[in-house]
């Protein structure tokens, strides 16, 4: 079964199982995008509310380990956050199609939001730990986070980094040439994921671009990676 096959067998996968647990905790994902985007468009915005959105999406997805900074604060910190994602200069970055990330205009955007998301965690990273990083934020939260607001990139965490690897799409770094790359693949393949994305929902807007690529390319790294276990058991 080539890539593309494999892509659009796992996103589906992945969307059924979310669809079969009413109550699911990848439906985060679901709660969390939907109201970032109703309120893009709304005057009246409850940022307390979206900051608990946001808070329990992170959680959900791994965000709040044992070891994560984040585990210190309550939700509230990120209501700074909330009220710079929802300033109407990202608007294009909202649910973007994969063509306008070639707008040097959208890729500045995209560098600027992630540079805002380092500093302002970093910030509480070393006020919770007491020492200064030389490195920066994972790129696993700040994907998280622009996954869960924006919609825009690909949550790049262990399993999504495995998929894409592992299937020669992108390098697992994120950066712009990998987002490129992802982009391509959409692409030349667009016609097929576009058939595919027209039944994902929710409420009544269809799933991202992204969100297609991010779910097919976890859900091979997930699998890989049970397969790998498996085999070391026996």
């Amino acid at each position: 079964m080539n890539t593309l096959d494999l892509i659009i067998n796992s996103s589906k996968k992945f969307y059924e199982c979310l669809n079969n647990d009413e109550n699911g905790r990848y439906r985060s994902w679901e709660h969390c995008y939907s109201h970032f985007m109703k309120y893009r468009v709304q005057k009246d915005v409850d940022y307390d509310y979206l900051s608990l959105h946001l808070a329990f999406y992170l959680a959900s997805w791994g965000m709040y380990r044992g070891s994560s900074f984040l585990l210190q604060k309550d939700y509230k910190v990120h209501i700074p956050v909330v009220k710079e994602l929802l300033n109407t200069k990202y608007d294009d970055l909202a649910g973007i199609k994969c063509s306008d990330f070639r707008k040097k205009s959208n890729q500045e955007l995209l560098k600027e939001i992630c540079e805002f998301l380092n500093d302002y965690y970093n910030k509480i990273r070393e006020d919770v730990t007491g020492k200064e990083f030389k490195n920066g934020i994972s790129s696993t939260l700040i994907t998280k986070i622009l996954m869960g607001t924006f919609g825009c990139v690909p949550a790049y965490d262990r399993y999504f980094i495995a998929g894409i690897k592992k299937h020669k799409v992108a390098i697992g770094n994120f950066n712009i040439n990998s987002i490129m790359q992802i982009i391509d693949f959409y692409e030349q393949n667009h016609e097929q994921l576009e058939d595919v994305r027209k039944s994902m929902k929710v409420g009544d807007m269809l799933y991202p671009q992204m969100k297609i690529i991010d779910m097919g390319f976890w859900q091979l790294g997930f699998e890989e990676d049970m397969k790998q276990k498996t085999r070391n058991n026996d």
